[in-house]
């Protein structure tokens, strides 16, 4: 494949994902190539001004491609919105995508040649030098005849697109533009029969509710969800009940979509008000501007009780442009927005509600594809023999109203033959795409992908190669977007919290979905809905980004981005020394979980690497070549057999997240002393470390971690007694700290009292060792929100100490205290959610007092074996959703089982009571609701 690769993935259980990030030939996104270009000017830029002295005769030119390049951006960024009305310029973005892609290959190539060089100095180096000579020289033969070549080819397109005009086109034309070619399915969702969606019913008496509440104030309630769930139609409803025409004066419904800009909006709804009361315009109406407007509208429904709808905004600066025009009276008025930005339901002032639309529920997505598909056959059910399939169908479309009627509305005019459902179902990512009884569903869904900002819409096409049933943990999406280079950086931030605001802003676009959060609220895993996905392989497919590998070796060679294999058993063929040798300029290598033993030494060769991941895979040692990849930014060898790194990893000085091995401590009290691992000599060297985890604490390493100014996490074991106080000098220095784990050795004391000024902004604390008492510190955290204490055995009540941190949502305490009584007093710990009480092995009453603990929603109590009655005031925790008890007494459980205790009506408030025994060496679990 040459010099056309780019990257590739191979990753998680129960798939093995494989991804091969290749150049692109037969289509072209110029949203995208802006991106390129911008990312590649970047990298030109930050080339000329810090490894000058390595350019030597190439400054000039890489200077020139640079200067061309940026008199390109701007051509391109007009491009974006001519792209499906222009076929020349269609080429030419091509051409710069091809060109952009060449210039980063022969720069990235030129600059490792000559860091090699570098770092090859002195004899040994010299040595080297005479051995590889004829080779080396080829190679700088090569290099130096490719710069020149691809300055000419980056001068002639930048001419060519002057000399067509390509900057005169079409200007002026709105940003709206962009979206004409979809204006009339921002209604469809209207197509629903109001009798058919599950769950309607209520959502429209909850908005009629808030529509005729006694709030007489001026208030916005928006309808937020991601496209075809229904937004429009529960509009629709709410706007054509009576009881809301005959409440209000006035009613205008306008469908933001079809509006170019705020003054046709101000001038849509003027009319809307005028034609019905059947008013006659002034005569310069056609010529007014906004501020006319908005006084225009606000003299007309200055005495009046109105409802105005806004259907389908997208612009989070919309409301700020018109709010002039809408008097708040005090009697009543409302407006009603429908978005799936989240951005824009919250940005409207103080005075707002959001319904949030969510997927139908199993039974409701069932019931309304059978009044679609099988609305002719008797009572509207499924024949039995298509169950199956139908079911399958249903489960693709997860919810999403939209989808299920139209595939419903689809397989009404099949037949009903099992083969051909079969037939639909195998090609339903085909049928989505390219079946126009199902473009409504395709125009609305790509609605939001068109409205990504450009450096959003690789992130989004990046989370779609991850297979359908597939969970993203969103630390390592936000460290595969850095290594892709779908990030900039951003002065006063690092790229991880760029990327994490760009996870954030596609989840308030409704375009990926939370699955879990921790217990702070924040995002743990997220995926992407499957019809969406099933529409974004598609774009990734005509664009290049990204393809299926079936088994077929041929699929490996040609032009696109990314590569994804979901098929577990391909990952024995797929030989990972032939696709090293093919992708010479890997970006990101994703084993996880694959079932490799060893990885060869041609790993060395990918100079590009920015990703390795390793974790729970069988590897026991790495190459010594690793120490050749001076672009990694994450190695991650968690859970493997590896127990030494070799010594080059700290001459990885672009390293930013280091995860060695699984500190498992809260599962085994020994577990983490065997399975630490030692860190390199030298490793407090690398400047930009952000994560360092889990290493042994060596004298050497806690004297110098603390030059590791920029580190996030820290995770350091084995720590004796002796030690403490010289890793308190170091973290005082790590003014950046937001994770520290410290470990003692066997049951030594942790010593760590002389930790005068912790980090301020520390979140996550855990600490396992002895503890005379808390350290005096401690008061000070008040940014943390999760904290750990294992095997302390205080003596002294540290509740009465712990309850200051009013940060903490998560607590865990196990054999962390010997005394017999943990007392909550009222209003303590104020937003702690989850807190588990384990194997305090003295502890025999647990007190929690009215207003103590008011936002929990998860107690375990696992192994207290002293502890025979329920927390007394357990019926103050109103909050509480789940109680998980494991192995605990037996008179304990008996209170919850038996009706006869008066105890168990101090429960009945709580959800989910989960119970875990043991019977002999099995598990029982009973759960009690």
């Amino acid at each position: 494949m040459g010099s056309t690769d780019r990257i590739a993935v191979f990753g998680p259980r129960p798939y093995f994902d494989a991804v091969a990030h290749l150049r692109a030939t037969d289509h072209c996104n110029p949203a995208k190539f802006i991106y390129i270009v911008d990312f590649l000017l970047d990298k030109l830029t930050s080339i000329l001004l810090q490894e000058a002295s390595l350019l030597g005769d190439a400054y000039d030119e890489i200077e020139e491609i640079k200067l061309e390049l940026e008199s390109m951006r701007s051509f391109l960024k007009d491009a974006e919105r001519r792209m499906e009305r222009s076929e020349s310029v269609e080429t030419w973005v091509r051409q710069v995508r091809e060109v952009a892609h060449e210039a980063e290959d022969i720069i990235d190539e030129f600059m490792h040649h000559k860091d090699k060089e570098k770092h090859e100095s002195g004899f040994k180096g010299i040595t080297k030098e005479i051995v590889h000579f004829p080779k080396n020289i080829t190679a700088r033969y090569q290099i130096a005849t490719k710069l020149p070549k691809i300055k000419v080819k980056v001068r002639e397109i930048s001419d060519r697109s002057k000399r067509y005009g390509f900057d005169k086109l079409d200007e002026g034309t709105s940003n709206y533009m962009s979206r004409e070619s979809w204006q009339h399915y921002a209604e469809s969702s209207i197509f629903f029969g109001e009798d058919k969606i599950g769950g309607m019913e209520e959502k429209t008496e909850e908005m009629i509710e808030w529509l005729l509440e006694y709030e007489q104030r001026r208030t916005i309630i928006s309808i937020v969800g991601m496209g075809g769930l229904g937004k429009t139609t529960l509009a629709t409803r709410v706007y054509n009940d009576q009881r809301i025409k005959q409440q209000f004066n006035c009613c205008t419904w306008i469908s933001v979509t079809q509006i170019h800009d705020s003054n046709e909006l101000l001038r849509s709804m003027v009319r809307e008000f005028f034609e019905t009361k059947q008013l006659v315009l002034p005569n310069n109406f056609g010529t007014m501007n906004n501020i006319q407007l908005m006084a225009m509208l606000f003299h007309y429904l200055h005495q009046k009780r109105y409802v105005v709808v806004l259907d389908d905004v997208w612009d989070i600066y919309l409301w700020s442009s018109i709010r002039g025009a809408f008097p708040d009276n005090k009697n009543g008025s409302r407006i009603i927005l429908t978005t799936r930005n989240e951005n824009v339901a919250t940005s409207v002032g103080v005075r707002y509600r959001v319904n949030h639309l969510e997927p139908l529920q199993e039974k409701d997505a069932w019931a309304l594809f059978c009044k679609t598909a099988f609305w002719n056959e008797p009572g509207r059910s499924c024949p039995q023999e298509l169950q199956p399939l139908a079911h399958a169908i249903v489960n693709k479309c997860e919810g999403l109203p939209l989808a299920i009627v139209a595939i419903g509305g689809l397989m009404c005019s099949r037949s009903k033959a099992i083969g051909e459902w079969k037939k639909v179902y195998e090609s339903l990512n085909w049928q989505l795409s390219y079946n126009p009884k199902l473009g409504q569903v395709k125009g609305m869904l790509l609605l939001s992908y068109k409205d990504l900002p450009f450096y959003l819409k690789h992130c989004f096409l990046y989370c779609c190669m991850f297979h359908y049933c597939s969970q993203i943990k969103r630390k390592k999406l936000i460290w595969l977007w850095v290594a892709e280079g779908f990030v900039k950086e951003r002065k006063g931030n690092t790229m991880e919290e760029v990327a994490e605001e760009h996870l954030t802003d596609l989840i308030l676009r409704s375009m990926i979905q939370v699955t879990e959060t921790n217990a702070a609220g924040r995002v743990k895993t997220c995926r992407v809905h499957d019809v969406m996905r099933e529409l974004a392989m598609t774009i990734s497919e005509k664009e290049n980004f990204c393809t299926a590998y079936d088994g077929n070796e041929s699929r490996l060679e040609g032009n696109f981005h990314h590569l994804s294999v979901h098929d577990r058993d391909m990952c024995t063929s797929f030989s990972l020394d032939a696709a090293l040798s093919k992708f010479k300029l890997l970006r990101v290598l994703n084993l996880q979980g694959v079932p490799v033993v060893t990885i060869p030494s041609t790993l060395g060769r990918l100079f590009n690497l920015r990703y390795l991941n390793l974790r729970d895979t069988k590897i026991s040692e790495l190459p010594k070549s690793i120490k050749m990849l001076r672009n990694l930014q994450t190695l991650d060898v968690w859970n493997t057999n590896v127990r030494r790194l070799p010594s080059g990893i700290s001459k990885l000085t672009r390293l930013r997240h280091l995860y060695m091995y699984c500190n498992n401590y809260q599962n085994s009290e020994t577990s983490n002393i065997a399975n630490s691992m030692m860190a390199p000599t030298g490793i407090w060297n690398i400047q930009c470390l952000q994560t360092l985890a889990c290493i042994d604490a060596e004298e050497e390493l806690i004297q110098q971690v603390g030059n590791l100014t920029e580190l996030r996490r820290l995770d350091i074991t084995k720590l004796k007694t002796v030690h403490g106080p010289e890793l308190c000098t170091s973290i005082q220095k790590m003014k950046n700290l937001l994770h520290l784990c410290v470990t003692a050795t066997n049951e030594e004391e942790l010593q760590l009292e002389s930790l005068s000024l912790p980090p301020s902004y520390l979140q996550k604390l855990e600490l396992v060792g002895r503890l005379n008492t808390l350290p005096p510190w401690f008061e000070s955290l008040s940014n943390l929100t999760h904290l750990y204490l294992g095997r302390s055995y205080l003596q002294d009540d540290m509740v009465l100490s712990l309850h200051k941190l009013s940060a903490l949502v998560f607590l865990e305490l196990r054999k962390a205290y010997n005394g017999k009584i943990l007392h909550f007093k009222a209003k303590w710990f104020p937003k702690l959610n989850k807190l588990k009480i384990v194997e305090l092995a003295q502890l025999d009453s647990l007190v929690v007092e009215e207003g103590a603990l008011p936002t929990i929603q998860e107690l375990n109590l696992i192994r207290c074996l002293e502890l025979k009655a329920l927390p007394q005031g357990v019926e103050h925790l109103i909050s509480l959703q789940k109680l998980y008890l494991e192995e605990m007494p037996e008179e304990f459980i008996q209170m919850l089982r038996n009706d006869k205790y008066h105890d168990q009506s101090k429960v009945c408030h709580i959800p989910t009571i989960k119970i875990v025994c043991l019977n002999g060496q099995s598990q029982v679990v009973e759960t009690l609701c």
